[in-house]
């Protein structure tokens, strides 16, 4: 059941942006933008916390959900540290992803021979 919750929440998640993309002129980092400041504006007024509960990683790993770890990051780090958490919260909870977007990013560009677009 778990998959289930996932492919229809990851689903949703991509047909809203898919629609973005045929029905209006935004860019594709408009819309990478909007779904990550939409997942920590949601994060923030706890709304996306029962839809990643119940999504699973099909909530979580989108681009929404890495708005969500930035402002769950964020949010547990003011309660630990204070105002400074604000700042330093976000960037300890998604640092791992990120590392490892890079590092992988790297090993893929070693391997195949990248080429620019024309």
């Amino acid at each position: 059941m778990d998959y289930i919750r996932a492919f229809i929440v990851g689903g949703i998640i991509c047909v809203i942006g898919q629609l973005l993309m045929d029905g209006t002129k935004l860019t594709p980092a408009h819309i990478l933008v909007s779904f990550v400041t939409t997942g920590a504006i949601l994060t923030a007024l706890g709304i996306y916390e029962p839809i990643a509960k119940f999504g699973g990683t099909g909530a979580t790993i989108p681009l929404t959900g890495f708005g969500y770890s930035l402002a769950k990051g964020a949010m547990d780090s003011v309660k630990k540290a204070g105002l400074i958490g604000a700042f330093t919260g976000g960037i300890q909870s998604t640092a791992g992803g990120v590392a490892a977007a890079v590092v992988f990013g790297y090993i893929m560009a070693v391997i195949f021979n990248p080429k620019s677009k024309k």
